[in-house]
């Protein structure tokens, strides 16, 4: 499966639509962008269940910004409308095939309860000094 190109337009609807997406945040005049960017395309090829996208980080500002993108290339996995990975730097086959298999793995009823734990006690700490 070729890489699907994410733009502020597809965004929600690719993401919401799909169960497990990796992306991979680059930009055109970043050399270690094109070095991941083959291997990217592989392991693409390896996983045609899975959506592979990419996010011109200067075409899509907007996009890098919200994600808060710091360095590129950033590889970022969502599952199920929830960042489960993100990792700054040209991951090797081998650590993205790794990464792949344990986001594939993980439990994703014990990653919403984690989260909505998180969130309450996030609220329930910012709201305690009120």
């Amino acid at each position: 499966m070729s890489t699907v190109e994410l733009t502020k337009e597809n965004f929600d609807e690719i993401v919401s639509g799909n169960d497990f997406v990796l992306i991979d945040f680059w930009a055109e005049w970043c050399g270690p962008c094109k070095q991941f960017g083959p291997i990217f395309e592989r392991s693409s090829e390896k996983h045609d269940d899975l959506v592979f996208a990419k996010v011109d980080t200067e075409a899509q500002p907007e996009l890098a910004q919200a994600f808060q993108i710091q360095s590129i290339p950033t590889v970022m996995i969502v599952r199920q409308n929830i960042a489960v990975f993100a990792q700054p730097g040209a991951l090797p086959a081998e650590a993205l095939e790794d990464v792949i298999g344990q986001a594939r793995a993980l439990d994703m009823d014990e990653v919403r309860t984690s989260v909505a734990e998180a969130q309450e006690s996030g609220q329930a700490q910012g709201g305690a000094g009120q």
